[in-house]
């Protein structure tokens, strides 16, 4: 029985598995992340391999940035914190290669079930929190700050209000309204789904609707928007007048609503409004914190505009311009590890130098998406690129866990020539 089991099938088999666990456990996923990566090194067959990974120039502007961040070692004076960037960002360097290799286009339809099996489970326990049909558990969460937060059973309050039960609002909207669209685009672009199916997504359409504003993810609120406007303009096609009058009519109906139906959502906008109003005079809020962000980012960037001053010296360097720019109140004790917006961060980084190379990726991805001769493959391809460059104007997407394996794992299916590998 062993010795019929391929290879390919013991890759695809720790492919859905992956899938699944994407947004479950950052440690189980990233133990299937290491036997696959183990299996690719063992097995051999390095010379095709090579060829599908020079071969793709989306790969190659993704190599091509993380080396970046090796050569700007050279001009960093923080090499410690250097090396963890490095760390951080290892899914571009290697995993993204490894998965763009072993990926099998008959199996995209089982990656996505699995992917959206997980978020389904997830939103169950969401609503068991919210409804506090459950206890709140202990969990570990790694979020896009970096830093470890760790919620305790007593957190009664912060699970009822924001439940969000394996990873922190700030990844688990993004990551949801991702599914969401895919969701919607079963619903309405899928002209061969089942009336079973149909009625199954599209009760899972409202509810995970639903899920997306009882959580306090603005970012992924704002996400959730850009996907509406995204499948809007894809059902309609080539009718760009429909599409733009729909958009203006139905996502200020959607934000009204939710602001109506949702405490969460209305405290979250309130909260945003308020603290650029107050700025001035206090900038120690969610929204002032981001201002304060991008003012001294501004400052930096200016001073280093063509390759920046390296990979590792944005905590001293934001630091620096806090103190000459006189608004460093609202810092804590420990330094801050990235601007809460990713161009700020390469432009830091890299300069204009590594903004080119970083955009670079997401322009391979859409042309490579326009040259698909699958509708499923073009349409998701050209959305998740744009989901990611609107929600990295508020923070560092791709530099955590959960949302930067999303970004790599369906890169590697969604942008790689099946035809031609």
């Amino acid at each position: 029985m062993l010795n019929k089991i391929s290879l390919n099938q013991v890759y695809q088999f720790f492919l859905v598995i992956l899938a699944f666990l994407l947004p479950l456990s950052v440690f189980l996923a990233n133990l299937i992340i290491v036997i696959l990566v183990v299996l690719w090194f063992v097995t051999g067959n390095y010379k095709s391999k090579y060829h599908q990974i020079i071969g793709n120039k989306f790969i190659l502007a993704s190599i091509v940035f993380y080396c970046l961040h090796i050569i700007g070692l050279i001009w960093t004076e923080d090499l410690q914190w250097g090396l963890k960037i490095l760390h951080k960002m290892w899914y571009f360097i290697l995993l993204l290669p490894v998965l763009f290799t072993i990926v099998e286009q008959k199996y995209i339809k089982y990656y996505v079930s699995a992917f959206l099996l997980a978020i389904s489970f997830t939103e169950i326990v969401s609503y068991l929190l919210w409804f506090e049909l459950i206890d709140p558990f202990k969990i570990l969460r790694v979020p896009d700050s970096f830093t470890l937060m760790v919620y305790r059973g007593t957190d009664l309050e912060y699970m009822v209000n924001n439940p969000t039960p394996f990873m922190s609002h700030v990844s688990y909207n993004p990551i949801l309204a991702f599914a969401i669209y895919l969701v919607y685009h079963e619903i309405f672009l899928n002209k061969n789904l089942s009336r079973f199916k149909f009625f199954m997504f599209s009760f899972f359409a409202i509810t995970m609707t639903f899920n997306m504003f009882i959580t306090g993810g603005r970012a992924g609120q704002v996400m959730y928007f850009v996907a509406v406007a995204l499948i809007i303009f894809q059902f309609f096609s080539y009718e760009k007048i429909k599409s733009l009058v729909t958009v203006f009519i139905l996502i200020p109906l959607l934000f009204v609503s939710a602001y109506l139906a949702s405490n969460t959502f209305q405290i979250r906008v309130d909260n945003a409004i308020n603290d650029i109003v107050v700025y001035e005079s206090n900038n120690n809020t969610s929204v002032g914190k981001r201002i304060s962000y991008a003012i001294n980012s501004w400052s930096i960037i200016k001073k280093n505009p063509i390759i920046g001053v390296g990979t590792g010296d944005f905590p001293i360097e934001f630091e620096k311009m806090s103190i000459i720019n006189n608004n460093q109140d609202f810092l804590s004790t420990s330094l801050p590890t990235n601007p809460h917006n990713m161009y700020s961060l390469v432009l830091i980084q890299h300069g204009l130098l590594g903004l080119l190379v970083f955009l670079s990726i997401f322009y391979y991805q859409f042309k490579l998406s326009v040259l698909s001769s699958s509708k499923l493959i073009r349409n998701i391809g050209i959305t998740l690129p744009i989901m990611f460059l609107v929600i990295m104007f508020s923070d560092s997407y791709l530099l955590g866990h959960y949302t930067s394996l999303l970004f790599v794992f369906f890169s590697a299916f969604l942008y790689k020539d099946f035809e031609k590998n």
